[in-house]
């Protein structure tokens, strides 16, 4: 089963690209995102499979080739074909393949490409408009270079897994990949970004992308906070560094609020007055001098008065109610969400963010993220299901000269599967 678009789509916004993904866990994101825009991918991988064939979950809860759902939501659009890079009859049938395509995502310790002929020096003179992503943990240079590392290592030494998680607690991981997602996402848009100066000039590039860097862009302001204060952000998961900031407990689960913390501030008023017109008790308390004061709202004895007042009246309201009369209120908040609640959102059902996506292993199909944009004229979508592992072995080597009868002989000798 596929979800091919029918002849009466409209044009895919990278219809005509035809991109190489040779990648594995810290790259596929970063072709799906070709796919899914149009481009002709093609998954390349060894005989046995991309390593993420083998990542949980799976369907059923049964490990399997096919079962992955990693697998499967990470090569939506693409084609998919078996080729053994460490022999010579793979390296040249990847050189003709490389003759026909825009961009090369790979993601091998830096020197393996080179070690097999295929660095970007290498295909360029097959190709001289040729765009090579490569996708590697600390970048192309540098005394990290070689190390190899997934993704928490690159979460760690990042610096983001630092400042995840609770005070009295060991750092905590995000879940989902978040390093391998970060560092396909910045892979897609700068590769494009070469792919576009491509066009122009007629040459390509090699656009180097390191995941521990990408890591970095994502610490929020924990830069700035030792650039302009010469402090080291901690931990805070649970904990408000003011009164009136951080997680607060509501009848059905947890909000989010951000009521104070500069003095002066505009939303500790709005907060003071909404809670004043709920008829809370003690409300009326936090209009006091000392409460404009970022100092006293730094304090324990603040943060404990404020959850005096508020956390008996929030415990008795929903998530969805503090939320709509928090924004009625101009009052920064938001419900903690559980996967359940996202799943059910009105405004993700409005946008149409969920899309269905089919696997032949299943009758019906699952629901999968689709894009968080929109494009008016060339919209996202889901081109055909991911590839079984050498599903289109046959029709991809015959685009490059290589018949059924040579085909057969590369499958004898392992080259392909």
């Amino acid at each position: 089963m596929t979800n091919t678009p029918s002849a009466t789509d409209p044009p895919a916004a990278l219809e005509g690209l035809r991109v190489l993904d040779l990648s594995g866990p810290m790259g596929n994101y970063c072709g799906k995102m070709f796919g899914d825009l149009g481009a002709d991918v093609i998954l390349i991988e060894p005989p046995a499979g991309t390593r993420l064939r083998h990542e949980p979950p799976y369907i059923d809860n049964t490990p399997g080739l096919e079962r992955s759902l990693s697998y499967a939501y990470h090569n939506t659009s693409k084609r998919g074909i078996t080729l053994d890079l460490d022999t010579q009859s793979g390296q040249d049938l990847f050189r003709k393949l490389v003759r026909t395509a825009d961009v090369v995502i790979e993601t091998e310790v830096p020197g393996v490409m080179q070690s097999r002929g295929l660095a970007y020096e290498q295909l360029s003179t097959l190709r001289p408009q040729l765009v090579m992503a490569s996708i590697t943990a600390f970048g192309q240079s540098g005394p990290y270079a070689q190390y190899d590392a997934q993704d928490l290592v690159a979460l760690a030494l990042g610096g983001m897994l630092y400042i995840g998680g609770y005070p009295d607690a060991p750092p905590t991981r995000a879940y989902g990949n978040q390093a391998y997602m970060c560092a396909s996402m910045y892979g897609a848009v700068s590769a494009m970004i070469a792919v576009l100066e491509a066009e122009q000039s007629g040459r390509g590039q090699h656009v180097d992308i390191s995941m521990q860097e990408c890591v970095v862009l994502g610490q929020e302001n924990a830069v700035q906070f030792y650039d302009l204060e010469g402090t080291i952000r901690k931990r805070a998961g649970g904990e408000g560094r003011f009164a009136g900031y951080g997680m607060f407990e509501c009848q059905d689960g947890h909000i989010y609020m951000l009521a104070g913390g500069i003095g002066e501030n505009k939303f500790w008023s709005r907060t003071v007055q909404w809670l004043i017109k709920e008829n809370v008790a003690g409300a009326e308390s936090l209009l006091g001098e000392e409460w404009r004061n970022p100092e006293y709202l730094r304090t324990e004895d603040a943060k404990r008065i404020f959850r005096q007042i508020f956390l008996p009246w929030s415990k008795t309201r929903t998530k969805a109610y503090l939320f709509h009369e928090g924004q009625r209120h101009h009052v920064p908040i938001a419900p903690v969400n559980t996967p359940a609640d996202v799943l059910q959102s009105r405004q993700l059902k409005h946008r149409g963010y969920f899309v269905e996506l089919m696997h032949h292993l299943r009758s019906e199909p699952m629901l999968a993220p689709g894009a968080p944009y929109k494009l008016s004229e060339t919209p996202w979508r889901i081109q055909r299901s991911a590839p079984r592992l050498g599903e289109h072995n046959a029709k991809v080597f015959s685009e490059i000269g290589v018949d059924s009868a040579a085909l057969s002989l590369l499958h004898s000798a392992g080259v392909t599967s």
